[in-house]
């Protein structure tokens, strides 16, 4: 028989009616006695979660169910080799991630599916499992500062953000979908990165979104509800310093700026083909003139044009029909910007370089300025150094039909575009723009840094269809505009297309899909940089040096 303790008011509690506490450690306790197979299931589950709460859905709780799980998993490592499992669940959490934020990779595979289609689960299975490789050292950095109490949040935030990092940097780098993103896809939240950058912004959504693993696990009240009323509070900071920094009008606009963006949405497998190329120069020349909202050529008022990434099929540079036909079209004191494949001359056999690159044509067919691309894509616009012979042995070639692939631009890092009636241009093309700190270039030697007007994004996303990819790509590339303080122009081939001003509010925008030209004001750069422009990853650096001290810490308590 079960014994009832009768309280001062003489009312005996309910022996059969669980306390809040029971209900909240129940999960934490079956979570941590999870063994072999079912433990890593689990890990995968909250992983592929997690995705819920990258762009386009943007659901933050859904972090909270990736993470809260993930501290009870390693609060259950007691025992021999905790930090080698520790790093297997951490594997196996980010496989769960990567595969569910990743998987519309398979797109491209399917473009030439004849040459291409064997390799899909190389991009939709096999990139997850080496990415997962950085969340597994995440994973045993964290177990390895672990403690009991709210501390070992931070050590969670510790190894995640400084592996994050890491995986912003190796091997080219491929920051996509970093975590930081569950807070940078939303306008208010998003303003932070004006101080920390992406990664600073990785730390606060791990601590935020870890911090309700402790409703179920701490000693006491103070200790189960602390961290969570923490990360409201630090959630609500977030929002009202968004709401207090985005102004209420819209940003000033470039005085004798009016830009027209194409968008022609030509279809990946028709894109590259030289029989397409009339019928493609026609779409791009009939939209640049198509009449505006006001019923003028869209020409007659447009001071800009700009064309997507890799507009033509051919080399437009040697090419002085083609070239010329444009540039009778193209009214004087306007410029045209368009992403295009350009050769070093002299051109041979034996020599036979390419660059992706931006170029500038003015009336006439007279080329401007250009810019090559530096960050390339590996696998897809060219193939690693060390695994070259050996892919190209086997019939491997990069997506981008090029001979021997592209060569990266001038490796001084990202140059400054020069383009008459537009104030200094930083140039990015395709991911050049998901990578935090590579906008603006570094200041040479004894010189001055200087004052950069825009981001331009040139890129063509056909490759990935109508998926999340295309979508992820554009938010990245709208939180570059945030840290930098600076107004993003981007044009996409399939979309996203759109002007976006230094705050990181959408002035103009075409949908993914859409064939049709887009008219907008330049809005103008914020008067002063960014904290994260001039300080870069310092914030961060600080931020994780804080994490790890809080760790530590907590380790030394008794």
């Amino acid at each position: 028989m079960t014994p009832v303790t009768v309280g001062a008011s003489g009312a005996a509690p309910r022996p059969d009616v669980p306390t809040l506490g029971r209900l909240l450690a129940a999960p934490a306790r079956w979570v941590g006695a999870l063994r072999g197979w079912r433990r890593l299931a689990l890990a995968f589950v909250a992983g592929a979660s997690g995705a819920l709460a990258m762009p386009p859905f943007g659901f933050l709780p859904a972090l909270v169910l990736a993470l809260a799980p993930a501290i009870w998993l390693l609060d259950g490592l007691d025992g021999r080799r905790p930090l080698r499992l520790a790093a297997l669940i951490g594997w196996a959490w980010g496989f769960g991630f990567f595969t569910a934020g990743l998987w519309w990779l398979g797109a491209a595979f399917l473009v030439e599916a004849e040459e291409f289609a064997w390799a899909m689960p190389l991009g939709v299975l096999g990139l997850p499992a080496v990415l997962g490789l950085f969340t597994a050292l995440g994973f045993a950095a964290a177990r390895l500062l672990w403690s009991r109490g709210a501390a070992r949040l931070a050590a969670l935030a510790f190894g995640l953000a400084g592996t994050e990092w890491l995986r912003g940097h190796l091997f080219t780098g491929f920051p996509w979908n970093t975590l930081g993103m569950a807070l940078g896809s939303h306008l208010w939240p998003m303003q932070a990165a004006s101080l920390v950058g992406l990664y600073g912004l990785t730390v606060l959504a791990v601590l935020i979104a870890a911090a309700p693993a402790t409703l179920a696990t701490g000693p006491g009240r103070l200790a189960r509800f602390g961290p969570s009323a923490a990360a409201l509070a630090a959630l609500a900071a977030l929002t009202l310093y968004g709401a207090w920094r985005v102004p209420a009008a819209p940003d000033p606009t470039v005085p004798g700026v009016r830009l027209r963006l194409i968008q022609p949405s030509i279809p990946q497998d028709a894109k590259f083909r030289p029989e397409n190329r009339e019928g493609i120069v026609d779409k791009y020349l009939e939209l640049s003139d198509r009449a505006d909202a006001e019923g003028r050529g869209g020409l007659s008022r447009a001071t800009h044009v700009i064309w997507p990434e890799s507009a033509f099929p051919f080399l437009i540079q040697r090419d002085p029909e083609t070239l010329g036909r444009i540039g009778a079209v193209i009214p004087r004191g306007t410029q045209l910007i368009t992403g295009a494949a350009r050769a070093q001359e002299p051109l041979t056999r034996e020599h036979a370089v390419f660059f992706n690159a931006i170029l500038t044509i003015a009336h006439g067919g007279t080329f401007g300025d250009s810019y090559d691309k530096v960050h390339l894509v590996p696998f897809g616009e060219y193939l690693p150094g060390p695994f070259d012979a050996l892919l190209r042995a086997v019939g491997l070639r990069q997506f981008v039909s090029v001979p021997g692939g592209f060569t990266p631009g001038a490796r001084e890092g990202q140059r400054i575009l020069d383009v008459p009636g537009l104030p200094p241009v930083a140039a990015t093309i395709c991911y050049e723009a998901i990578f935090p700190g590579a906008i603006r270039p570094p200041v040479p030697l004894g010189g001055v840094q200087r004052p950069l007007g825009l981001i331009l994004n040139l890129t063509n996303d056909a490759w990935f269809g109508d998926t999340p990819g295309p979508r992820q790509h554009f938010a990245q590339a709208r939180l570059r505009a945030v840290e930098e303080g600076l107004p993003l122009v981007r044009d996409a081939n399939s979309g996203i297309s759109a002007v976006v001003d230094a705050h990181g509010r959408i002035v103009a925008r075409l949908p993914l899909g859409a064939e049709d030209a887009l008219d907008s004001d330049l809005p103008a750069p914020l008067p002063g940089a960014t904290l994260y422009a001039r300080a870069g990853d310092l914030p961060f650096a600080l931020m994780l040096a804080a994490c790890l001290g809080g760790a530590l810490a907590g380790r030394r308590r008794p």
